[in-house]
């Protein structure tokens, strides 16, 4: 029993310390590769990253972030576009598509919006609409905060008088997304890894 006890101890310490570790990588990265710019006033474009999505609703993450660049809206902004991306990666329907409805059906967003139906990475989720986003005074990435940088961080190697335009979005909030944390702070990791190497 007391070696149980002993056990269970140990990964529960355990157990913590990986969610302290992730929570402190979000919350850093919450904050890194963004633009020389306020939040407002002008013209903000929100740019949700679409994640695989199985069915014809959106799933938990997909949803996670449609509620981040909500959130995420300057309302001293003069304009406001919400920009939902993402191809049919996982279904037949685009996930653009299924951002959209639950923002409008489920959170009632009634603002302004283009959808990216073709992109299939987080590569290209930049790439199809970095032009569009040159128009706009401020850009905000909304997705978990590793995944949002690594967008970012695309956004600067792409076009870096477009990057200049970024500000951080509300994407971090501590106890946020707990489970999710550590597998997208690994692989936001990987990823930003694998960006820099490619430079």
């Amino acid at each position: 029993m007391k070696l149980f006890s002993i056990a269970a101890g140990t990964a529960a310490m355990a157990i913590a310390g990986i969610l302290g570790w992730a929570e402190w990588m979000h919350r850093g990265a919450s904050k890194r590769r963004l633009g020389g710019r306020s939040s407002a006033p002008g013209r903000q474009a929100i740019v949700v990253l679409g994640c695989r999505n199985r069915g014809t609703r959106a799933n938990y993450l997909n949803r996670y972030r449609v509620r981040v660049a909500l959130r995420s809206i300057d309302p001293h902004a003069t304009e406001t576009v919400v920009v939902f991306c993402g191809g049919a990666v996982g279904s037949d329907i685009p996930e653009a598509d299924l951002l959209l409805h639950y923002a409008c059906a489920q959170r009632g967003y009634d603002g302004g919006y283009v959808l990216d139906r073709l992109s299939r990475t987080t590569w290209e989720n930049i790439a199809n609409v970095v032009d569009l986003l040159s128009e706009f005074d401020t850009v905000k990435i909304a997705s978990n905060s590793m995944h949002a940088e690594k967008a970012r961080a695309y956004l600067w190697k792409q076009r870096p008088d477009v990057a200049e335009h970024l500000v951080a979005a509300k994407d971090y909030r501590f106890g946020e997304i707990t489970p999710v944390k550590p597998i997208a702070a690994i692989r936001g990791i990987r990823a930003l890894r694998r960006s820099r190497a490619t430079l």
